[in-house]
């Protein structure tokens, strides 16, 4: 990693500041609908309708990220994201194209373990297998939004394309994944996120 650089402490404390209070402002304006959401989600699935997972965090630390749930059964592994999965609920299709199953996620800000901006937190099997300077990407918090997750925003439809949804993911998605949110933190500025944030929110 001699040629690439990640947040300096600066950095990381004005981000974190940043994201306290936004995740406070937001989980006072959310936390009723989430828990209604929640409701419907459990009487959708059958089940507790907050769904937790533990993914892959800074650090390459494992956390509990929490979610909505918006399939009938155990959502496990990238086949959650397949958009034509015959588990997910019709509540849940309306929950992902909104992508409201994220809000709970407002919480795990609160926590300290994501950040508003940032990678996406995956399963085990990637980010924490990162070689060299790619493995700058985990020492940020990963974030509900991002650069690469504004890229792919239609990732379920191109997944849903592909023979081998998986090979494709490694081979293609994730690799340039890397790629992007490397840039993020190389260049990143409070600005930035904002934009990332608005972008997000209004398209």
């Amino acid at each position: 990693m001699k040629n690439v650089k990640g947040l300096n402490r600066e950095q990381r404390v004005l981000k974190r500041v940043f994201d306290l209070l936004l995740a406070l402002i937001g989980s006072l304006i959310f936390f009723f609908p989430i828990l209604l959401l929640i409701a419907l989600a459990t009487i959708s699935t059958k089940k507790f309708g907050l769904y937790t997972q533990y993914r892959v965090g800074q650090h390459a630390k494992l956390f509990v990220m929490f979610k909505i749930r918006t399939m009938q059964g155990d959502d496990d592994g990238l086949f959650i994201y397949i958009k034509n999965n015959s588990r997910v609920t019709v509540f849940g299709k309306y929950l992902r194209k909104f992508k409201l199953d994220e809000l709970p996620q407002l919480f795990n800000v609160l926590l300290g373990s994501m950040s508003f901006v940032g990678p996406r937190p995956d399963v085990k099997g990637y980010a924490d297998e990162l070689q060299g300077e790619d493995r700058i990407i985990l020492t940020v918090k990963p974030g509900i939004t991002g650069p690469a997750t504004l890229q792919f925003k239609d990732e379920e439809e191109l997944l849903d394309l592909q023979k081998n949804p998986l090979k494709y993911n490694d081979e293609v998605i994730w690799k340039e994944k890397v790629r992007i949110n490397k840039k993020y933190i190389t260049n990143w500025s409070l600005i930035g996120d904002l934009k990332f944030i608005l972008k997000t929110i209004f398209g």
